[in-house]
């Protein structure tokens, strides 16, 4: 999923945390909320501006991010 067109960074919207675009939900709270367990039709409850397309966005967002954050191990050679 682009991600892309569903999250902006605004310094005068949460202190220029990543937000989902047209809320001052940030993605840290979505992300905060499913790890507790909510589903994503939870959310969507508990904040009505999100669709569901906007908190898969949000899974979207934070899969790139840990694979650019993640350091790759090396793999043992054996000889």
């Amino acid at each position: 999923m682009n991600y892309q067109g569903f999250i902006i960074r605004d310094p005068k919207i949460c202190g220029g945390q990543p937000v989902i675009k047209g809320t001052r939900v940030t993605l840290r709270t979505v992300l905060a909320t499913l790890a507790e367990g909510a589903s994503i039709k939870e959310i969507i409850q508990d904040f009505p501006t999100l669709t569901e397309d906007d908190v898969r966005a949000v899974i979207a967002f934070a899969a790139i991010s840990a694979e650019e954050d993640l350091p790759i191990q090396s793999i043992p050679v054996i000889a």
